[in-house]
């Protein structure tokens, strides 16, 4: 589309430092966009209807997170937060095999209580929250497209709830699927992708268990009901394949199932691929045969975090290093103020101090008690604070014992200080590893799991640290490489080609960024659910402008109230060579 140098188009964005998702150097360009659609890159001297003047800030596309779980709050909330927040234009949503289609409706509790139990989203909240007004899938994308949202979202076919539709009881007891189990699979997941699904996902996690402590339908799948899922792709010739595995003692049988499922389908696939702190080179192998699977030309896809993954604990969130003890658990519904009240009593205070010690052997007591790997957050957030900052290391300088320091931590700013906690990427006490998987050419940045852990975890400023730590901070990459990576990157594996790109023709999605003032801000609670349910939201500082289409929904981080976001369905086809 060409535009006359006398017409007028919606919108000019001016002498910017243009980061165009390419990978390469920074550039000052003028941006026109019209009709939804960038249509000039260079000096324009046509006048936009609008026009921001972006002189001295970074104009990136819009990023595309490829790795969220919003599949509730897409059908009672029009905003993605906080994922909008952090100049994200696009999710991906349905990941780690768990979602609400498709469903019997004699089914739909277990699915909110596996979506409980893996992504901790409180069942109240979702039983307030989901109307259930479909049974298929396609059913499922209809009923999201009735409520205006403010980025674009794509959903995937999860497998544990396909698995549930398709087998009933016998998923939930984890029996081998049938072969006429797998062909009813097959077929709905080509319907799936027919529909406008993005993809299909599973997990093979141990951790992935349900509200109850039952394991995902999906962990014991064998080959040929994965090998039905990748068919039903291939039928459909769309879609792409995401997995998350343990890796443990099986790192070689499970990357060579995936490697299979690619070969003989012919359809992409990832995995969440992190630092194990009881295997800390497993990611070396893996990354290995990423690039042997790519350079056989079978495309294997690693979804990296650009920092330790690891759970908030405090007393305002949804677990702290008292959470299995049963006087904790006997005042754990007062309100703050009461609640610190009692723990301030000498005696709660011994009582609570000899149960977690009687609970530190089981395997959320290890990790609640690792004080060797346990930080105070600080504020703003301190995501690499090193070893020497860990509660075991101050409570030796001040002469106490850890877990009176973790205990006295909690208590402050009125049961609000957050200790922080990774379990992945820090098994080094620092982010090498993670600068590591960023650099590989087989990684794109992903886990952030925005929607998900929403009063355990706050990753969804991935977009966000990816710049400020990475970049500005550590220098250690230019900013056009990592901008490629949360860009055009994840959007060429979901199959998003008209995004990712600043260039003629490809879709309006454009962050406007001030890098002096970009940070991070503290993770804060809020109880904005349905049934009054607590999450916690961080925002940014330095976003001028996100627009999606061609709209700006946030100015300086306040909602413009424009809500021109849109469900994705299916792959879009390139219109950028």
């Amino acid at each position: 589309m060409s535009v006359s140098p006398n017409a007028s188009i919606d919108m000019v964005i001016r002498a910017g430092l243009i980061a165009d998702g390419l990978g390469g150097p920074l550039f000052e360009a003028d941006i026109g966009i019209q009709d939804h659609q960038i249509v000039q890159v260079g000096p324009i001297i046509t006048k936009g209807k609008t026009e921001i003047n972006a002189k001295g800030l970074l104009v990136t596309p819009g990023f595309v997170d490829v790795h969220t779980h919003y599949d509730g709050q897409a059908v009672w909330d029009s905003t993605f937060a906080p994922s909008s927040w952090h100049g994200v234009t696009t999710v991906v949503m349905g990941n780690c095999g768990v979602g609400f289609a498709p469903v019997h409706k004699h089914h739909q509790q277990q699915l909110i209580e596996l979506m409980e139990g893996i992504e901790d989203i409180p069942g109240v909240v979702l039983n307030q929250g989901l109307d259930w007004a479909w049974e298929s899938f396609p059913q499922y994308l209809n009923a999201l497209e009735r409520r205006k949202h403010d980025i674009d979202f794509c959903a995937q076919l999860p497998h544990a709830a396909l698995r549930l539709y398709v087998m009933g009881e016998r998923a939930m007891r984890m029996e081998s699927a049938t072969a006429n189990d797998i062909a009813q699979m097959r077929r709905i997941t080509t319907e799936a992708m027919k529909a406008g699904a993005i993809g299909i996902t599973t997990s093979r996690s141990i951790n992935h268990r349900t509200s109850k402590g039952d394991p995902t339908f999906s962990l014991l799948a064998a080959e040929d009901e994965l090998m039905g899922l990748a068919m039903g792709l291939a039928d459909a010739n769309a879609g792409v394949m995401q997995i998350i595995c343990d890796f443990e003692e099986n790192l070689e049988q499970e990357f060579e199932i995936m490697r299979q499922l690619v070969k003989k389908s012919g359809r992409p696939l990832s995995f969440s691929l992190m630092q194990k702190h009881n295997r800390k080179d497993g990611w070396l192998y893996l990354l290995k045969k990423t690039a042997q699977a790519n350079a056989e030309g079978l495309p294997i896809t690693a979804q990296v975090a650009p920092r330790g993954i690891g759970v908030l604990l405090s007393l305002q969130g949804s677990r702290n290093i008292f959470t299995e003890c049963p006087s904790y658990q006997a005042i754990a519904s007062l309100d703050m103020d009461k609640r610190i009240k009692e723990m301030r009593k000498p005696a709660i205070k011994a009582r609570l101090l000899k149960e977690i010690m009687q609970f530190s052997h089981t395997r959320l007591g290890r990790r609640l008690t690792e004080f060797s790997n346990m930080f105070l957050l600080e504020d703003p957030p301190n995501y690499n604070p090193g070893f020497h900052k860990s509660i075991a290391s101050l409570a030796l300088q001040q002469g106490i014992s850890p877990l009176e320091l973790a205990y006295e931590q909690m208590l402050k700013d009125n049961g609000k200080n957050t200790l922080y906690s990774p379990f992945a990427n820090y098994a080094q006490g620092d982010l090498n590893v993670c600068e590591q998987m960023i650099a590989d050419p087989h990684t794109v940045i992903g886990l952030g799991d925005g929607g998900a852990h929403v009063a355990l975890v706050s990753d969804a400023n991935f977009s966000s640290f990816l710049m400020t730590h990475w970049a500005l901070q550590e220098k250690a990459f230019d900013i056009g490489f990592l901008i490629k990576k949360q860009t055009s990157d994840t959007a060429k594996l979901a199959g998003l080609n008209d995004r990712g790109v600043i260039a003629p023709g490809m879709k309006a999605d454009i962050n406007i960024i001030d890098l002096k003032r970009l940070s991070i801000g503290t993770p804060q609670m809020v109880f904005d659910l349905p049934a009054g349910g607590r999450r916690l939201l961080q925002g940014a500082n330095g976003y001028v402008a996100t627009i999606v289409s061609g709209q700006a929904i946030y100015l300086e981080g306040q909602a413009t109230g424009h809500l021109p976001g849109r469900l994705v369905r299916g792959s879009q086809a390139p219109v950028y060579p």
